[in-house]
């Protein structure tokens, strides 16, 4: 069974991510950090479910969505997340179902890469909702270039969050680096912490090696990849 999301409104997050806010249905409800499976409302595209997390809290009476937006020629995309990016208020997507395996386990570090912190952007804003403070846990987070991070100034803003940042096409940057490494995890992560990894697989399958020799124990490691 599917249902039809009308757009609220639409706000640019970074140069090519958007923020997307729905009319939430009725009976809505999810965790933080999971997400739904939509397809575009147009002819041709209603059966290409796409998946998307989304950033509002289970609570809000409205659901939003941080949804980054790919050239139709890119490697492992199809254009949607281009089409998407052209949607307006009063226009429609068709929701499916709630899915996700990441969702909150107790404090930690938090691993993305690119468009893959989107379920840690619910996670955490939940836990700072129920707590006031995000004390107790790191949010590391890699993007090719800085106007790449994704609501870089929120997770600034967020009291007790500790961050790092990785920037990896930009050499100039206070945060270049080459990529997430063991060095680095080394910096940020001890054997008993619970750790959130989520991007593409290759660093999904890195990032579990990594953490695996720095003594944390396999069932302690909760990752999703992205689409």
């Amino acid at each position: 069974m599917t249902t039809k999301l009308k757009i609220r409104a639409v706000e640019s997050v970074t140069h090519d991510t958007r923020k997307i806010t729905f009319d939430k249905p009725e009976g809505f409800s999810y965790e933080a950090g999971q997400a739904a499976h939509i397809a575009l409302d147009e002819d041709g595209w209603r059966d290409t479910w796409k998946s998307f997390t989304m950033t509002s809290l289970p609570e809000d009476d409205h659901l939003e969505f941080v949804i980054k937006s790919y050239p139709e020629e890119a490697e492992g995309h199809d254009g949607v997340s281009e089409r998407i990016a052209r949607l307006q208020p009063g226009d429609t997507m068709v929701f499916k179902d709630v899915w996700g395996a990441i969702d909150d386990e107790g404090d930690g570090v938090f691993i993305a890469g690119g468009a893959g912190v989107t379920p840690f952007i619910s996670i955490l804003r939940d836990k700072l909702d129920k707590t006031g403070s995000l004390e107790g846990n790191t949010l590391i987070f890699s993007n090719k270039t800085e106007r790449d991070i994704i609501l870089r100034d929120e997770f600034d803003k967020m009291p007790g969050l500790k961050t790092r940042y990785i920037v990896t096409d930009e050499p100039d940057s206070p945060f270049y680096g080459e990529q997430i490494d063991g060095e680095l995890l080394k910096e940020y992560v001890s054997a008993d912490d619970t750790c959130y990894v989520c991007g593409p697989m290759p660093m999904l399958d890195d990032m579990k090696t990594q953490l695996q020799k720095l003594g944390v124990a396999e069932e302690r490691i909760i990752m999703e990849q992205f689409d």
